[in-house]
C-alpha cells in the first residue's frame, strides 16, 4: 500500500543535522507511527514518504524551513523557576515545560535566584536535517483516528 493522506505509517528513522552524527534514532525501539496528512510529522518529512510503501528505505535532507523552521530572536521567555519541579538546571540544557498549550521542549539560557530565561525555538530550529527512513508498513487509517488526526494503539497516541 502506497503512502498518501489518511494512510498510518509506521517506520524507522534516523536523523541528523546535514554532516554529523546521528542525533536520535529508533532503532532498536519501537518504530513511529504517524497519520500523514495531519500535521503529525516535519513537512519535509511527510511529503518526502509520500508514494513508498512497506519496506521502502531512503534518505532525504529537510531543510530548516520545512523541519522546525529557522531560529527565531526574541523567543525568550522569563518562567518562576517552580515551574521546573526542582530539577537541576544548567545553561544549554534543553528540558520539557509544561505550559497551556502542552509540552514545549526549551532551552536554559540562564539561571537566577527565582526565575529562569528559556528559549522557545524548539532546539532543532535552524538546523537543515538529514533523515535515513525505514517504511516498516502502511495501512488505512481508522474512523476514530482520522477524527482525532492521529494514531491510537500500537506505536500511536493512547487516551
Amino acid at each position: 500500500m502506497k503512502i498518501e493522506k489518511d494512510r498510518v505509517v509506521r517506520f524507522h528513522y534516523t536523523v541528523a543535522e546535514q554532516g554529523q552524527e546521528a542525533l536520535e534514532s529508533s532503532q532498536g525501539n519501537e518504530p513511529l507511527a504517524i497519520l500523514i496528512g495531519h500535521g503529525n510529522i516535519i513537512p519535509g518529512l511527510e511529503k518526502a514518504m509520500e508514494g513508498h510503501e512497506d519496506g521502502d528505505t531512503f534518505v532525504v535532507d529537510v531543510a530548516a524551513v520545512d523541519a522546525y523552521g529557522e531560529k527565531r530572536d526574541g523567543l525568550t521567555q522569563r518562567v518562576p523557576k517552580k515551574h521546573f519541579e526542582g530539577q537541576r538546571l544548567e545553561p544549554g540544557m534543553q528540558v520539557i515545560l509544561n505550559t497551556n498549550h502542552g509540552q514545549r521542549a526549551v532551552t536554559i539560557q540562564k539561571v537566577g535566584m527565582s526565575v529562569v530565561d528559556v528559549d522557545l525555538n524548539h532546539p532543532m530550529a535552524g538546523k537543515d536535517l538529514h533523515f535515513d527512513i525505514t517504511i516498516v508498513d502502511v495501512r488505512a487509517a481508522t474512523e476514530e483516528e482520522l477524527a482525532h488526526g492521529h494514531v491510537h494503539g500500537d506505536g500511536g497516541h493512547h487516551h
